[in-house]
């Protein structure tokens, strides 16, 4: 029996295209305009003035007695941050608890977008229930750069996946009344001294790559945007006319508010003018510098309002002025929440290599030890981090464990080689805290690499499992382990969904949203550091900038980022971008499409997925599109569709792919817009981006 799946992609930007959907817009963007100008005639010079910036670390500023409250801004995408350093508590009620949900780029691996969706309306309801207005994320800068300390906020190396999965974010998050803000705008990659890079990018990559998951949350109807602290080819993203007013509300159309990333301009004149709305959280000296502005007639009062305009409009927009703060009754939903994050996780676990030794059958004597075996793997590490989500109920890996496979799961901290050699099977726990502000290692601590050596050579049948929020290197150990399993931060169920898994009650179904590379030095990112620049773990190093000058970010690659880098270079990864195993296996069809691209309507593409095992599992099917001979440098391939489908056992079903003629496009840099040359295509299916089952050729006339 055969059913049905149809997925329509079409491309406006390079990215899947998002239906219109102001979630929760409850005021069309003209008429919020023009009552925020009504607003604005009612408003003093101070008052004014102090709507340029932040009232303090998470607020912006209001004159309640005018109809105008403070408005609260929490972080971080994977969950409400638990703030105790609020500059006046007492201007909210905090939350108790809040879930701690799986990491965002756990979340890009299930390639599952409506999850994204449920993932996003929980976080959204717990920040209703808190007097939350604005959620500071989702983060979604590219994954080009597997040091970067912020990996875990993103999702993944690619534009498309990225589009979907963020488009579904926003709709997900602002159906609640909680609105999202798209971060950071834009190319900022890494966390090395991040106050200090100018990020050089090229025309192309911009277009193609960094822009397409903005343009998508835009078109989903995202309210606000932070800037970044890099530069962008030499001026500071947070005080860029060019970026914010030609690329970000001209070509992308965005018209809700932009606020600066924390303490990350300098030139308040540039703020004024750039296009910026909201300085956060603003400096000491800001209100004297715009003054003295003002008295020297660098700029006028008109200037003032023109900055504050989008803010006022913005919370008219999605009536946050006019409703009940507070929604205790969303309280009542952390039980289905919990269950959205035990789902991510479930799915979003990626089954590296396999020998036959998974599922893990119960009646065997297991050694557990490893890093992560009382401690919860948290992002960001500690309270001060932007990321941090503390979570309730929290459930450690060895309590996992223990409740599918009881007293037969036996902790050692460090085991001897005879005890790893004695016992049935070893699980072994590694992986690393990423953390806001900082760089770290693509490979393991010297000490942690031996110890895994240690255990896969002292018994065969060591599992490993990697909590991280991005790639590491494993070449020294990863053909020895019988297994390895990414986990990444699995947030509070996590562990529970990694037990059933092992044990065979869940198939593995999640997919790499990026490639782990042999190593770093096969990276497009490997020159990211300034020649002769160490790594740093201390909060004082990473602030104290006097201890660096600018250096500059040459994304020299432009479009080849991630596999679009190793397979145009022919460097072969340890695992590519889309791979992931299952407990069962999977069979695509010959694809069928027409041989010529249609003229005035997109191309339709079929190809039928079997289960060919005896379990039911999931399968991602991915199309991707590589331009035969083409004009200007582009990648092997790209990805232009994928579809994520549960089958049971024997079971197949047809998906289809619709791709819009813009699929093939590339920014024109003569044009500055977007071309598709005539000629010859191939388009490929597969469940990897190494992993490719059939071609089609196409042509374009």
């Amino acid at each position: 029996m055969k059913t049905s799946v149809k997925l329509l992609l079409a491309f406006a930007t390079a990215a899947a295209t998002i239906a219109p959907a102001a979630a929760q817009q409850v005021v069309a963007w003209d008429e919020a305009y023009r009552q925020a100008d009504a607003r604005i005639a009612q408003l003093t010079l101070d008052e004014k003035i102090s709507f340029m910036r932040g009232y303090s670390s998470f607020f912006f500023y209001g004159v309640p007695e005018k109809g105008m409250p403070y408005i609260y801004l929490s972080d971080a995408t994977q969950g409400v941050h638990m703030r105790d350093n609020l500059s006046d508590p007492t201007m909210v009620r905090q939350l108790e608890r809040s879930t701690a949900f799986p990491c965002p780029i756990s979340l890009a691996a299930t390639f599952n977008p409506s999850l994204a969706y449920r993932y996003a309306e929980a976080v959204g309801e717990e920040c209703r229930a808190g007097g939350i207005e604005v959620l500071l994320g989702p983060g979604m800068n590219i994954y080009r750069n597997s040091q970067n300390g912020r990996n875990f906020e993103y999702m993944g190396e690619d534009p498309l996946l990225a589009s979907a999965m963020v488009a579904e974010y926003v709709k997900g998050m602002q159906s609640t009344g909680t609105v999202a803000c798209l971060k950071h705008f834009i190319c900022n990659e890494t966390e090395f001294y991040r106050r200090r890079s100018n990020s050089i990018v090229d025309e192309r990559a911009l277009h193609e790559l960094y822009l397409p998951p903005f343009k998508a949350g835009i078109d989903a109807g995202v309210g606000y945007v932070m800037t970044s602290y890099n530069r962008l080819n030499g001026e500071w993203a947070g005080q860029n006319a060019d970026l914010i007013r030609r690329i970000l509300r001209g070509e992308l159309g965005f018209r809700g508010c932009v606020m600066s990333d924390w303490s990350s301009v300098n030139d308040t004149e540039k703020v004024v003018k750039s296009g910026q709305n909201v300085e956060m959280p603003g400096r000491k000296e800001f209100f004297g510098e715009v003054r003295a502005l003002l008295k020297e007639g660098r700029i006028t009062e008109k200037d003032i309002e023109k900055m504050i305009r989008p803010n006022i409009a913005t919370s008219i927009a999605f009536g946050l002025y006019d409703r009940e703060k507070y929604v205790p009754a969303l309280l009542e939903k952390f039980p289905a929440h919990k269950q959205t994050g035990y789902d991510v996780a479930a799915e979003g676990i990626v089954l590296l290599r396999n020998n036959s030794i998974l599922p893990l059958a119960e009646g065997r004597k297991i050694l557990l030890t490893g890093r992560f075996t009382e401690q919860i793997p948290r992002t960001g590490g500690s309270t001060s981090s932007s990321a941090e989500v503390l979570g309730y109920d929290n459930v450690t890996l060895t309590a996992a464990l223990r409740e599918v496979y009881g007293d037969a799961v036996r902790v050692v901290e460090k085991p001897s080689r005879e005890e790893l050699a004695a016992a049935d099977v070893v699980l072994l726990s590694t992986g690393t805290i990423d953390v806001e502000s900082f760089e770290r290692p693509f490979a393991l601590p010297k000490e942690e690499e031996a110890f895994i050596r240690t255990a896969v050579e002292s018994n065969p049948n060591t599992i490993v499992l990697v909590n991280s929020g991005s790639g590491i290197r494993m070449g020294g150990w990863n053909d020895k382990a019988a297994a390895v399993i990414y986990g990444w931060y699995p947030g509070q169920s996590g562990f529970t969904a990694l037990a059933d898994i092992l044990s065979g009650k869940l198939s593995p179904s999640g997919k790499l949203p990026m490639t782990i590379e042999k190593e770093f030095n096969d990276s497009p990112a490997k020159g990211t550091m300034p020649a002769g620049a160490e790594f740093y773990n201390k909060a004082p190093r990473a602030y104290n900038e006097r201890l660096i000058q600018l250096y500059d970010i040459d994304y020299k690659e432009s479009v080849l980022v991630g596999y679009r880098w190793y397979e145009t270079k022919g460097i072969a990864p340890l695992y590519p971008f889309g791979f992931g195993l299952s407990y069962t296996t999977f069979e695509l069809s010959k694809p069928r499409a027409p041989k010529v691209f249609p003229a005035d309507k997109p191309l339709k593409v079929s190809v039928t997925l079997t289960n060919t095992g005896d379990r039911e599992g999931a399968e991602v099917v991915q199309l991707y599109v590589t331009e035969n001979a083409p004009t200007v440098l582009r990648p092997k391939k790209e990805l232009k569709g994928f579809r994520k489908v549960t089958l049971a056992p024997g079971k197949s079903a047809v998906v289809e792919f619709e791709l819009d003629r813009q699929a093939l496009a590339f920014w024109d840099t003569q044009s500055r817009g977007w071309k598709v040359n005539p000629g010859e295509y191939t388009l490929s299916l597969g469940t990897s981006s190494a992993d490719i089952a059939a071609t089609l050729p196409v042509s374009v006339k």
